[in-house]
């Protein structure tokens, strides 16, 4: 075996799996407004999180008025420590002003901000769409369903976070 193939065999991957989720406890944050398509993400990220063994007493889904609103509940919510993963529902379809643009960016941004902060997977399933003809689609029709894809999200995060700990306790082991 060459030298080049030994370093390719010594390489460690770290991959999530959709396993052992049983004990995983999970807030799902949903913005009501444009409830006519929110509902199927809820309904497509609750079916993904019990068919993967997530235990349905170890759901919880928080409501809040719209997706600006999102990020200072899954703020709330990770800082309670009730929750390993959270997973951010919402949908935001472009009307004639910019407040599309505002509403997305920051609600993201927060999103975002609050996985770094508290060290906690957070699953951004705010669809933002041009039309209600795409935010049909992108809640359980043609284009799949964004709430179930974001359930699958904070479920191999949880295993490849879970991988890095191990790994963590690992190297110390090696150091010595």
């Amino acid at each position: 075996m060459s030298n080049l193939q030994q370093q390719r065999n010594d390489i460690t991957h770290i991959d999530g799996n959709l396993h052992q989720n049983e004990a995983a406890r999970i807030g799902i944050v949903v913005g009501r407004f444009n409830g006519f398509v929110v509902e199927s993400l809820v309904d497509g990220a609750i079916d993904a999180l019990l068919r993967h063994g997530v235990l349905g007493s170890n759901i919880t889904v928080i409501r809040v008025p719209g997706a600006f609103e999102l990020p200072l509940v899954a703020q709330r919510a990770a800082e309670s420590d009730r929750f390993d993963a959270i997973i951010a529902l919402g949908a935001i379809i472009r009307g004639s002003t910019p407040h599309f643009d505002f509403v997305a960016s920051e609600s993201a941004k927060g999103l975002s901000s609050v996985a770094i902060d508290y060290n906690i997977p957070v699953a951004n399933g705010v669809i933002t769409t041009d039309s209600i003809e795409q935010a049909i689609e992108r809640s359980g029709t043609k284009a799949g369903n964004k709430g179930s894809e974001a359930a699958m999200v904070v479920l191999e995060m949880l295993a490849v976070l879970s991988q890095l700990d191990i790994d963590d306790d690992y190297d110390n082991d090696n150091d010595a």
